[in-house]
């Protein structure tokens, strides 16, 4: 992921997380596993306009809000991430935590 933009890098932990989350039988989980599926599925597209936005700024304060705006979007989903945890396995959070770490530390 390292030549590429932060939209795009969100746009593919996007798409791997709502793959991953269709087949995901929301019946057989707890409500705190429920709950957090709940919020990723919100949250991934959120995060990813979030992201857009600050992109598209015009302007440095306009992005510096918008910076900021996705990065406790990012947080939301990454704590959401680790409550279904049980959901996705031990390497998926890992890697999507470091995925969403990089996209976090190019907004700048």
């Amino acid at each position: 992921m390292e030549n590429t933009s932060p939209f795009l890098a969100m746009k593919r932990v996007e798409t791997q997380l709502k793959t991953i989350l269709r087949s995901v039988d929301t019946d057989g989980l707890d409500e705190t596993e429920r709950k957090a599926i709940s919020a990723i599925r919100r949250l991934v597209v959120d995060t990813r306009l979030d992201i857009q936005d600050y992109e598209l700024s015009e302007t440095r304060a306009e992005q510096l809000k918008k910076a900021a705006a996705a990065k406790k979007a990012l947080a939301k989903l990454q704590a959401n991430i680790l409550l279904a945890g049980n959901v996705f396995g031990a390497v998926d959070v890992a890697q999507w935590s470091a995925h969403l770490e990089q996209i976090d530390t190019w907004l700048v």
